[in-house]
């Protein structure tokens, strides 16, 4: 009897992800035709890219303290982002991701959002290797929903300059047990 309830109460949990997912792919797909592809690779400085490349070995921090910003370029992508995490009915982030220049196996989130939500980045990375999924995104321009996570849903959707080339993407992610708090750090 109590496995029965258990696995009700799955089925049942199941279920009202779907909508979540289903909401999440509307908001990504509103980000690919929202989201400025040309503004967001200008975000990043080239100094700042530039460090980013370079080991330091007597300073691990170097690219990390370094790192700034086009400042116009990167608050009109901000505030691109945060208005399209209002789209949704859940607490949700829009988070910009592009690869790194000069290596094309790496990625570094550029812009996340009040709630910190990721499935992907890890508190202090300034840039990590390039995930399957998002890998996935870049190439073929479709949108992935992911579930690294057994609380997270997140949406990967492509972001393309005025050329029609894929320059990043989009990681659209809410809770399945919201608590705007949670990822706060």
């Amino acid at each position: 009897m109590i496995i029965a309830m258990l696995l009700l109460l799955s089925a049942l949990s199941a279920q009202s992800q779907e909508p979540l997912a289903a909401e999440l792919d509307q908001v990504a797909r509103t980000a690919t035709a929202m989201v400025d592809g040309d503004v967001a690779r200008g975000i990043q400085t080239k100094r700042s890219v530039e460090m980013m490349l370079k080991e330091n070995p007597r300073d691990r921090w170097a690219g990390a303290d370094n790192y700034d910003v086009d400042h116009g370029a990167y608050i009109a992508t901000k505030k691109t982002l945060i208005r399209l995490s209002r789209l949704c009915t859940t607490d949700c982030d829009v988070n910009l991701w592009l690869p790194v220049t000069g290596k094309p196996d790496r990625v570094h989130v550029v812009i996340r959002n009040v709630h910190e939500m990721s499935q992907f980045w890890k508190w202090g990375d300034l840039d990590q290797p390039m995930p399957a999924e998002m890998k996935t995104v870049l190439e073929t321009g479709r949108r992935q929903t992911v579930r690294r996570r057994e609380t997270m849903v997140s949406v990967l959707a492509p972001v393309y300059d005025s050329l029609g080339d894929i320059v990043g993407l989009v990681e659209v992610v809410a809770s399945t047990k919201p608590n705007a708090q949670e990822n706060v750090q």
